[in-house]
């Protein structure tokens, strides 16, 4: 779900822009897009609820990078017993004029699946964030 959307409370509003904040440590290039996802009923239809969804835009396409843009998602498990949720992982993806170029999920295994693949020390810095953002929602990552 788009950040804008999630960013309901305080606490989660501080942690979006903490993330939004380190990922821009990390490229600092990058422009922040809270709202990634048209609102349309096609796109609804695959938006997660539980996730915490931020895009970046790049001022070109990079040949480091390998895209132009990198969708964040950081996903979430509801609880519902309590109503708690828990990050769960963080799936990244890098898109470039084509679509898709690679993946980064922290759910599987932490690593860059694609045909199109970032330099090896943008692999490093993206894996690097992942970690800071385990940090940031108080759980820290099995790799």
């Amino acid at each position: 779900m788009n950040a804008s959307e999630q960013a309901k409370g305080l606490e989660i509003t501080t942690k979006i822009a903490a993330v939004v904040n380190l990922f821009k440590a990390a490229f600092p290039d990058a422009r922040a897009d809270l709202k990634p996802w048209r609102n349309d009923p096609d796109t609804r239809e695959w938006v997660d609820p539980h996730s915490i969804d931020i895009g970046f835009h790049f001022p070109g396409w990079s040949p480091r990078f390998q895209s132009r843009s990198i969708l964040v998602q950081i996903r979430f498990h509801q609880d519902p017993e309590d109503n708690s949720q828990r990050l769960i992982g963080i799936e990244t993806v890098g898109f470039n004029y084509q679509g898709q170029a690679w993946r980064l999920s922290t759910i599987d295994n932490w690593q860059l699946v694609g045909d199109y693949q970032p330099a090896a020390d943008i692999a490093e810095k993206l894996k690097h964030f992942c970690r800071q953002v385990f940090e940031l929602f108080d759980r820290f990552p099995s790799q």
